[in-house]
């Protein structure tokens, strides 16, 4: 469903609300309409944000996405399609993408509202995200990890177990983002600890990229 001109040009002014719905994962879900980009929201999180969705757009910025060598991509936590829908529309990259999601209703709200309208091919699969990469025996040259339930992170997705999962799905020369809350000092201890103690276990020349309030953990420097 497209927003109407008017529509657009007022929610540069106001946001517009559109639906909500809950879910056996999310006790609340909103769609709105914000600067003319589609907005799902839970009570403490914005899951996506179109092309304005920063955290990712920054950190694509700051890898030059466009000049990576990259066919096929893996997104942990789909939401609306927001790295889709900007690769494709600020980045005029189109790959074929692999959504994981498991939540019916987000997978829903995406194809209502933004992957209908795109051309990047996209399977969406609704399960789990940890059971796909502990199973999934396919690779990729962009693995984008972002896993949320409201603010918070699940604990299985903090596991060696886990993120050796996510190497294994790494092609030789792959590119692995994975997004973490760096704003509140809680966020940032465990984020730093998460990064030191876990994450470098696993991916020894790993950094991370400070993305103004999150910081987006790689595997490698760039």
């Amino acid at each position: 469903m497209k927003p109407s001109r008017l529509q657009k040009i007022w929610s540069h002014f106001n946001d517009i609300y559109i639906e909500s719905t809950s879910s056996d994962f999310n006790e609340i879900l909103h769609v709105v309409l914000s600067r003319g980009r589609y907005q799902l929201l839970t009570e403490n999180a914005i899951y996506s944000f179109g092309d304005l969705y920063s955290n990712y757009r920054k950190a694509f910025d700051k890898i030059n996405i466009a000049q990576q060598k990259i066919g096929n991509v893996l997104i942990l936590g789909f939401g609306l399609g927001s790295i889709p829908f900007m690769l494709e529309n600020k980045y005029q990259q189109n790959y074929h993408y692999t959504a994981i999601e498991i939540d019916e209703a987000v997978l829903y709200f995406a194809n209502k509202y933004v992957t209908q309208y795109l051309k990047s091919p996209i399977e969406m699969i609704q399960t789990d995200a940890f059971a796909y990469v502990m199973q999934s025996n396919q690779q990729f040259d962009l693995v984008c990890m972002d896993v949320f339930i409201d603010d918070e992170i699940p604990t299985q997705f903090e596991s060696i177990d886990f993120l050796e999962g996510l190497k294994k799905q790494l092609s030789p020369n792959g590119i692995l983002l994975l997004n973490r809350l760096y704003l509140t000092a809680s966020d940032k201890k465990k984020t730093d600890t998460f990064f030191k103690n876990d994450f470098l276990q696993v991916f020894p020349e790993g950094q991370f990229l400070d993305v103004d309030g999150n910081l987006m953990l790689t595997n490698r420097g760039f």
